[in-house]
Parts: structure tokens; C-alpha cells; sequence
């Protein structure tokens, strides 16, 4: 929602200072929504957000929008209060649910989303056209929203949110819905979107595609950010990577060279790795002393399983 004629100088940083929210039940009970979190999120990255069900991501994304104000503490972007910054400057925003009315056309909608978002008469006919292109939902473009698939309504969310040149891009949950085909072009689109100047924030419960996407990842959990995880090193900053393994033949020369090793059936083991380079040393030593392995295979992804040891693996 960008207003006309509005525009930055300066590169983007959406931050959080110690903000706290506190809802209240009917019975008057308050609820920790949030409590005493701090991020700063800057211009030119892709800044990923993840945490279970419940976790506090919903209102984090609330108060980047402006939509909810924090009991205590204060989020800025662009050195404004949320409310001022996408009044004056617009953020791109593609909600978790997607809300449009049925019987509006997929093109009619995006025109009419385009409109919300400032983009001049002049420019409609292009930015609707162009955005359809980027979705891939030609055909599409004159259906009413009824009779869209799942997949293809949530082409329709990203189109809306990507009509306008932001600053600023909050995604949440954007590849819900989308088949392997879509998730892949979505990614594409994710790179095209960098600029040095704009901040993209990806909410997901999809660790593998925030993992590909994201230069960092905050994992949060009952409102408080556990950690934040820089996408490259995630394997050296947890500790090593879990990898299962199957040994064909050498089971003694494997056994000698990984002590730990764990075994879970017969012939299959899981072993922990420092790192990627460490491990490929020590397994091409093996095969080339007559070790012959089946298969070999990460059992969790780095980013997966910095947020096993950040939020547990129960809830």
C-alpha cells in the first residue's frame, strides 16, 4: 500500500526494542502475546521468521503493519511508527488468509488492490498486467475468484502484494497452497525482489523454504526470540548436522572411525558432522580403505534443527 508520490531516501531497518503485548481474555486474564523482544531487521536481506503454532509470529507481523500497537516498548520502520511509515510509503503484504470477495475477477481484484496501494490510474493497466505475468495466472485473469483453485487464489495474494514497487515486503505463509512447481518460481521471485534498499520478511512454518530463502531466520517461541540463525554455518553454530548413514560393507573400519555413531537398525547408523567439508574427508577415506555405503542422507536440515534445539521438539 504505497501512497502516491511517496518515496525514501534512506535504506529501510524495521526494528523491534524490547516490546512486550499483552491481550486480555473476556474474563479479563492477560496473555503474553509477546514479551520483552528486540530485532532488528535491515535493508537488502531476506529475513525469515519461524516458530510453532502459538508462537507470537501473527502479532509480530501485526505490529510491522501497524495493525496492533505494543503494550510497552516500540517498533519503528524507517525511523517511523509502523502506522506513519505505510501511510506515507506503502508495504507490500500478502496475508495468511486471503480474503476476496467471490465473485470479483482475479484481474479486477488485483486492479482494485492496486488502487489501495496508491499505483496511479496511468499505471494500472501495467502494474495489473505485470503482475499477473510474474504469477503466472494469464489464464486465469478473467475467473472469479470461486472458481480459483487453492494454489492458484495464493498466486493471486502474492500478485496483489507484489503490484507495487515497496520498500518493504511482508509475506506470510507465501507458498501455502503452492505446488513444488510454483514454490520453485516463488523462490525465483524472492531473488528478483532484492534490491539494497528493501527489506523482505518471509512468516513461515515451512523451515526448508525459509532455509533457501532467508539470510537470517529468527525462531521464536512463546513470544521471545530464541535465536536468530545466520543462514551460512548454521551446521558449525548448532554443533554439527545429524546425517543417517547405511553401510553396505566395512562396518568395523566405520565403527573405528565414528565411535559415536548411533546405531538404529542393522547396517544404518546416524552420526553427527562438524560441518559438510569434515565429513566428505572422512567418509572418502573410508570408501577408498573398501567401506561401501548405501546411502547417506541429512535426517534434518541445519535450519531445522537449530529450531529443535531452540524450541524443543515438544510442545
Amino acid at each position: 500500500m504505497r501512497a502516491a508520490g511517496a518515496g525514501c531516501a534512506s535504506a529501510i531497518v524495521i526494528e523491534f526494542n524490547n516490546v512486550s503485548k499483552v491481550y486480555k481474555t473476556i474474563l479479563g486474564r492477560p496473555v503474553k502475546a509477546v514479551e520483552d523482544f528486540s530485532l532488528r531487521i535491515n535493508a537488502g536481506e531476506v529475513f525469515g521468521i519461524a516458530g510453532p503454532n502459538g508462537a507470537g509470529k501473527s502479532t509480530l507481523v501485526a505490529m510491522m503493519l501497524g495493525f496492533l500497537k505494543p503494550t510497552s516498548g516500540s517498533v519503528t520502520v524507517g525511523g517511523q511508527s509502523p502506522r506513519q511509515y505505510v501511510e506515507r510509503n506503502g508495504i507490500g503484504y500478502l496475508s495468511e488468509l486471503i480474503a476476496i470477495p467471490p465473485r470479483w475477477r482475479a484481474a479486477k481484484a488485483l486492479e482494485r488492490f492496486a488502487v489501495l496501494a496508491g499505483v496511479e490510474e496511468p499505471e494500472l493497466p501495467g502494474a495489473v498486467d505485470a503482475a499477473v505475468d510474474l504469477v503466472g495466472i494469464g489464464e486465469h485473469r478473467e475467473k472469479r475468484i470461486k472458481a480459483l483453485s487453492k494454489g492458484n487464489l495464493q498466486r493471486v495474494g502474492i500478485a496483489q502484494a507484489l503490484a507495487q514497487d515497496a520498500d518493504v515486503f511482508i509475506l506470510d505463509e507465501p507458498t501455502h497452497g503452492l505446488d513444488p512447481v510454483w514454490t520453485q518460481r516463488f523462490r525465483d521471485i524472492v531473488a528478483a525482489l532484492r534490491r539494497p534498499n528493501r527489506a523482505i520478511v518471509i512468516s513461515s512454518h515451512n523451515l526448508d523454504e525459509l532455509e533457501r530463502l532467508a539470510d537470517r531466520v529468527a525462531i521464536i517461541d512463546h513470544g521471545q526470540l530464541r535465536r536468530t540463525v545466520e543462514m551460512r554455518g548454521t551446521a558449525r553454530e548448532s554443533g554439527g548436522l545429524t546425517y543417517q548413514v547405511t553401510v553396505v560393507k566395512g562396518r568395523e573400519k566405520f565403527a573405528e572411525a565414528f565411535p559415536r555413531a548411533t546405531s538404529i537398525r542393522d547396517g544404518e547408523f546416524e552420526i553427527v558432522a562438524a560441518d559438510l567439508d569434515s565429513l566428505n574427508d572422512e567418509l572418502g577415506r573410508l570408501m577408498v580403505d573398501g567401506v561401501v555405503f548405501g546411502r547417506i542422507a541429512p535426517c534434518h536440515s541445519a535450519l531445522e534443527q537449530q529450531f529443535r534445539e531452540a524450541v524443543g521438539e515438544t510442545q
